[in-house]
C-alpha cells in the first residue's frame, strides 16, 4: 500500500485515526440500496472504482452488497495497536469485511480476528464489553470532525490534505510540500 511504501521510503510516522462512517448502521449491518437510496448505479460505479484501486494496490476485494458497523472494530483495532498489533489487526479486519464479507460488527466475529493475528480472544471480548476503548475511539471521531474529515481515506501532512485514493505522486507531493 502506498502509505507502507511512504514509510519505507520517506520514514513517515503515520498516525491512525479512525473515523465514523455511517455511525448509524445497526449491527446487523445494511443493503448498500438501503442505505444510499437506491440509487444501484452509482453503487455499480462506486464498486467498480474500488475494484479497479485495489487490484492497482494488489488488494483483495470480493463483491458485496452490505455494509456494517465498524465502532466495535474501530475500538478493538485502538487495543491491538496498545499490544503492538494494530497493522495486522488493521490488515485483518480489512480481509474479514472486503474479502470474506464479514460482519465486524459483531464480537463473535472480531474475537476470532484478534485471535489469528495473536491477540487472546477472551482478552478482546472483555475489551469490548468494557467498552475501556470507546473513549478513544470518541476522541478520533472529534478529532476527524475538528479537522474536517468527511471522506475516507483522509492524509493530512502539515496541515495539507490528500482526500481519496490518490497517484503515489500526489502522496510524495504532500509531504514535501512546503
Amino acid at each position: 500500500m502506498r502509505t507502507d511504501r511512504l514509510q519505507r521510503e520517506y520514514g513517515i510516522e503515520l498516525r491512525w485515526t479512525v473515523f465514523p462512517l455511517h455511525p448509524e448502521t445497526p449491527e446487523e449491518g445494511l443493503e448498500l440500496a438501503e442505505l444510499f437510496g437506491g440509487r444501484e448505479e452509482q453503487i455499480r460505479a462506486t464498486q467498480a472504482r474500488l475494484r479497479q484501486l485495489a487490484e492497482d494496490e494488489g488488494l483483495p476485494l470480493a463483491e458485496r452488497s452490505r455494509t456494517c458497523n465498524s465502532r466495535r472494530a474501530q475500538e478493538l483495532g485502538k487495543w491491538a495497536q496498545e499490544q503492538g498489533k494494530g497493522d495486522l489487526f488493521r490488515l485483518a479486519v480489512y480481509r474479514a469485511f472486503f474479502v470474506e464479507g464479514r460482519n465486524i460488527a459483531l464480537v463473535d466475529e472480531l474475537a476470532p480476528i484478534a485471535e489469528a493475528v495473536g491477540l487472546p480472544g477472551n482478552e478482546a471480548r472483555a475489551v469490548l464489553a468494557a467498552g475501556s476503548l470507546a473513549a478513544a475511539v470518541d476522541a478520533d471521531w472529534q478529532r476527524a470532525r475538528e479537522l474536517g474529515v468527511t471522506a475516507v481515506p483522509t492524509h493530512l501532512c502539515a496541515g495539507r490534505r490528500l482526500v481519496g485514493f490518490s497517484p503515489w505522486e500526489d502522496f510524495v507531493r504532500l509531504i514535501w510540500k512546503g
